[in-house]
């Protein structure tokens, strides 16, 4: 543990009252933010708010340098594996794409990163710098407003106030540097140093505050950029544009994961028509998919694939990722005992829907899942033990408690850019499952002085 998170727990534990105070108060403040959200069409909705802990996420210069590493290390081979993937019948059977699917990722988008958004999530121990990954997103990742949210909401956190200022900290910036690499993509692809900018989803499932921040932030620059559901385009042949406000646009922000794309096909003809004819800058091209497919966790162990990459590279990924495969019928008796060991999820899908882990359940439970799951588009992974880390659930209670960590590396345009932090007391990290968000900060390795501290 780093002597800053040390510093909290000592200073929480001394002042418990006024504490719990500071979280009521910050709760209070999400709550009343955008990051409390509403699912439109839904009868009797309630708000969906991000959940936090007391004491923030501190990395140092030594985690920066081994997240930049690996993020760098995957990039190179995700690149590898897509332009195999388009060259090679082979590596395309391994992945099992419709051929409307494949037509799509065999598209050439104009610019020079064929992944320009990223998140690595993995499962970090702080202690030995070794990891092992969770998954890999591109369509749809997401998160970088609530980490500006909750790192302004560190105001209220009374153990920050009294902390921080004796060390030296560095704040994240993850919205205005995918911002500049967005245009440098679009400038790439079109020549368009000022584009009008499209973010589009289908809207029912998109987090929608995080999606008016961005085109807010777009619109800070002087950029026109509205939100814009995928089903309300038009496209004359020429210009793509909105069909409710008439705005034509030069670019696309992609925040629509592929599989709503493909479940919306027919409803989706005019932005796939603008984009295949490239009447439109469509950033998260549909390659990405490659790499969000729940089926790269079994590709990458393939001989078919790995013979694309050099052997330090399959070494890496030998270390590095869980055992994958298929749950099928005739695989199923390998996950059925030992459930403690076995995570399964669908191939694909999105925020850990049907994604359960052994050590979650009962064997009952076990045992109809892995039935009901069984040819059913599923994967088994090797179940990953967490790192943990102790922290406060001040609304909760006032005792420490410790929670799995889940780091996601956001890489923008093949270079690390950032860290989302989330930390559940449940065998699973996500909102269904107990998640907590925390805002991730970077302290410098020559850590406060002993003179600072005695002054504490």
């Amino acid at each position: 543990m780093k002597k800053i998170e040390e510093e909290f727990i000592r200073y929480i534990e001394a002042n418990p009252s006024l504490s719990k105070k500071s979280a009521i108060k910050t709760t209070c403040a999400i709550q009343n933010s955008p990051l409390a959200y509403k699912v439109p069409g839904q009868q009797s909705p309630v708000a969906i708010y991000t959940h936090t802990l007391q004491i923030p996420k501190f990395f140092n210069e030594t985690d920066q340098k081994r997240f930049e590493a690996l993020c760098s290390s995957f990039y190179v081979i995700f690149e590898k594996t897509i332009r195999a993937w388009k060259a090679d019948p082979a590596v395309r059977a391994l992945f099992g794409f419709s051929s409307r699917l494949s037509e799509l990722v065999m598209e050439d988008w104009g610019y020079a990163s064929l992944v320009p958004m990223l998140r690595i999530d993995v499962f970090y121990n702080e202690e030995t710098g070794d990891f092992k990954v969770c998954e890999f997103n591109t369509d749809g990742t997401s998160a970088m407003y609530e980490n500006r949210m909750t790192d302004e909401f560190l105001s209220l956190n009374n153990a920050w106030n009294e902390i921080s200022e004796h060390w030296e900290i560095e704040h994240q910036e993850l919205m205005d540097s995918w911002i500049d690499a967005f245009l440098l993509d679009v400038e790439q692809a079109a020549g368009n140093t000022h584009p009008s900018i499209a973010i589009a989803d289908y809207l029912e499932n998109a987090y929608l505050p995080e999606l008016y921040a961005f085109a807010d932030a777009f619109r800070a620059r002087g950029l026109v950029c509205e939100v814009v559901d995928v089903r309300d385009f038009e496209f004359d042949g020429e210009s793509l544009q909105s069909a409710k406000t008439g705005t034509h646009f030069d670019a696309i922000y992609r925040r629509a994961v592929t599989s709503d794309v493909m479940n919306h096909y027919e409803e989706s003809s005019a932005f796939l028509d603008a984009v295949r004819m490239k009447k439109v800058v469509l950033i998260g091209g549909f390659q990405t998919q490659v790499i969000h497919s729940k089926a790269i966790s079994e590709a990458l162990f393939s001989p078919v694939l790995r013979r694309y990459f050099t052997d330090e590279e399959n070494a890496f990924l030998d270390r590095h990722l869980p055992a994958s495969f298929d749950l099928t019928k005739e695989t199923a008796h390998r996950v059925m005992e030992n459930k403690d060991t076995w995570i399964i999820k669908p191939k694909e899908g999105y925020g850990a829907k049907g994604v359960w882990a052994g050590v979650d359940v009962s064997d009952k439970l076990w045992k109809k899942l892995i039935e009901d799951s069984c040819d059913g588009g599923f994967i088994a992974q090797t179940y990953i033990p967490h790192y943990k880390t102790p922290n406060f659930d001040l609304l909760v209670d006032e005792n420490i408690e410790m929670y799995a960590n889940l780091t996601g590396l956001y890489v923008y345009n093949g270079r690390f850019a950032g860290v989302y932090s989330r930390l559940s007391n449940a065998g699973i990290v996500s909102t269904q499952y107990n998640e907590r968000m925390v805002p991730t900060l970077f302290v410098k390795d020559d850590e406060a002085s002993d003179n600072n501290n005695n002054d504490r």
